[in-house]
């Protein structure tokens, strides 16, 4: 069934993207800890750390190993809860090429042993914190997660499953790493961003000191639908029955709310598997039916039932941008997850500094 609208085909680096999804989800090490809580967004604007904290403010050098001709000896340096970190570990780290944005992080490069070893420390306390989150991340909330990742790379799940079996990554091994990351970010919303607050003046006055941030050049639509199908041939009085029923599905979508329920039960579109969403559409990219019933609508407003040759279409306007500046009221929410995460970098560093070091046993061996 074709959609509303006939969209652009965008480029799709499909290799890349499996990549970055591999490198993505290696727990704490890939974790960003300070993107957006929402869902769809937490992989979007990854914000680098600062350098790895100084947990107990002791000397981390590690021991000198024995010379011996011909032998490499692994001895021990530190270990956490009883995990060992050994010489070697630190030299494997010192290998790595560090994610940029993801804590916590340190220089690939970096020749100070002492700065690898708190990077590692801190890394080995995060995931075993994380661990502790292991029962709050549902398979429901992987499969949203995964859903999102392929909905901003452009990528059908087919074509997610293809690029990981290339990079020799099974998906049952990849979801598992998504869970484990869903985990630590969960962990981190929990112990740091939900105790920020941010007061409104501070919303108003970055709303004030930033309008180019929130100023539309060109107006622009984010539509969900649901399509009840009318084939071509459909005699009279089945159009009519379909017809009433498209105005008993918007009916129910006006009363509860929940359209990506709706579309995934009631819709007949290919995109009733996202909960109709079908993305961002400039005016020129509708068909004239469309267009003209969602032409005056607003943000978060139900169209009225549209027939068109496909059948009949109930939009959601999820987001309806006309050129020149953003109400406060629309950006809201943006100003202040973006305030949330600049400030969530400091307490971030704070909570590893003074709780989690608490809850951790670190030992090292001088």
């Amino acid at each position: 069934m074709k959609r509303l609208a006939e969209k652009l085909v965008r480029p799709v680096r499909l290799a890349a993207v499996a990549a970055l999804l591999a490198a993505g989800c290696n727990t704490i090490n890939s974790l960003n800890p300070f993107a957006s809580s929402k869902s769809g967004t937490a992989s979007a604007n990854a914000l680098s750390t600062e350098p790895a904290p100084d947990p107990a403010e002791a000397a981390y050098a590690p021991p000198p190993a024995p010379e011996v001709p011909g032998t490499t000896i692994d001895t021990v340096v530190a270990s956490v809860d009883g995990e060992p970190i050994t010489s070697s570990d630190i030299q494997n780290f010192n290998a790595k090429k560090a994610p940029p944005g993801m804590g916590p992080s340190i220089a690939a490069t970096s020749a100070d042993p002492n700065a690898i070893l708190k990077a590692i420390i801190t890394q080995k306390m995060l995931e075993n914190e994380a661990g502790k989150f292991a029962g709050k991340v549902d398979d429901d909330e992987v499969d949203r997660y995964i859903h999102n990742v392929e909905d901003q790379a452009h990528i059908t799940d087919d074509q997610l499953h293809v690029e990981l079996q290339k990079q020799g990554i099974s998906y049952d091994d990849f979801r598992a790493k998504v869970r484990r990351q869903i985990e630590a970010m969960t962990m981190v919303d929990q112990e740091v961003r939900q105790k920020i607050v941010i007061p409104e003046s501070d919303i108003t006055a970055y709303y004030k000191a930033h309008p180019d941030e929130f100023m539309v050049s060109k107006e622009q639509y984010r539509l969900a639908q649901i399509l009840i199908a009318v084939p071509a041939g459909t005699p009279p009085d089945q159009v009519a029955k379909l017809r009433k029923k498209a105005e008993k599905v918007r009916a129910l979508a006006v009363k509860n709310g929940d359209f990506a329920t709706l579309a995934m039960k009631y819709s007949d579109d290919d995109s009733k598997s996202k909960g109709g969403e079908l993305g961002d559409f400039a005016p020129a990219d509708l068909n004239d039916q469309v267009l003209a019933g969602i032409r005056d609508l607003k943000t978060g407003q139900i169209s009225p039932v549209i027939q068109s040759k496909y059948g009949f279409h109930i939009i959601d306007v999820e987001e309806h941008q006309q050129p020149g500046l953003k109400p406060l009221s629309e950006v809201h929410n943006q100003i202040r997850d973006k305030l949330t995460t600049e400030r969530a970098k400091d307490e971030f560093q704070k909570w590893v500094d003074t709780d989690l070091i608490k809850d951790h046993y670190v030992e090292t061996v001088q």
